[in-house]
């Protein structure tokens, strides 16, 4: 009972802090839109946990709570003026930007925190946890599966209309060159590299690095802002 109640504090703990995060943001910045679709999905899985959904809730909470950390970090740090990760820097550059998109500010930000936090999370959670990263397999597909469905569902919503057709075709163009699927498979690929270079910290510093960086110049290609 003591562990369900410690798992249940955590994620309410990062479910505030971002709502604070919606309550305190301006509608149209950057980051408040990316921030309300990751509020969408933490609480889409936290309901898919508590339906018993996923088989390990503990495994599940754990690597939810982990993942969403590394993005309010993030935000923190904007916020101190101390530098965010690569992956990060383009929204929080960009987030003010009028010819920037909604719909680009949501996919640069799931970019981010799909390409480079959840890798680095999957890490976290095992070392809390004393697993290998196998044994989130389970539990990592099916948080996957469902942001595959709320990024379907997202597109939808903040695609621009028929009247708006003269920047849907760049903008069509644009996020077609980049895929939540992709981006996921190529994800748990990065998490189970860095498990293994867990004895070898230079390498594995490196290995960070370059996943961070790369993931941060598809966000800037996703932010590329689009004419009127």
């Amino acid at each position: 009972m003591a562990q369900c109640e410690q798992f249940t504090t955590a994620v309410d703990a990062v479910v505030s802090r971002m709502r604070a995060l919606d309550a305190a943001l301006p509608e149209r910045d950057g980051v408040a839109v990316f921030n309300r679709v990751y509020l969408t999905v933490t609480e889409a899985v936290d309901r898919h946990i508590d339906g018993g959904r996923f088989p390990d809730a503990g495994a599940a909470i754990t690597l939810d709570v982990r993942f969403a950390e590394r993005y309010l970090t993030a935000v923190e740090r904007a916020e101190d003026e101390r530098r965010p990760p690569a992956c990060w820097r383009p929204l929080f550059q960009m987030r003010r930007h009028p010819g920037v998109r909604p719909l680009q500010f949501a996919l640069a930000g799931i970019n981010a925190h799909i390409g480079h936090d959840l890798a680095l999370s999957v890490v976290d959670a095992c070392r809390s946890l004393g697993c290998e990263p196998a044994e989130l397999e389970d539990e990592f597909d099916r948080v996957g599966d469902l942001l595959v469905s709320l990024e379907e569902r997202i597109r939808e919503d903040l695609m621009p209309g028929p009247d708006l057709l003269q920047i849907a075709d760049p903008l069509t163009h644009l996020l077609g060159s980049w895929s939540l699927e992709r981006a996921r498979d190529a994800t748990w690929t990065a998490a189970r590299a860095l498990w293994a270079l867990r004895r070898l910290p230079d390498v594995a510093e490196e290995f960070t690095e370059r996943l961070d960086a790369a993931v941060g110049l598809a966000g800037r290609m996703l932010l590329t802002p689009l004419p009127d």
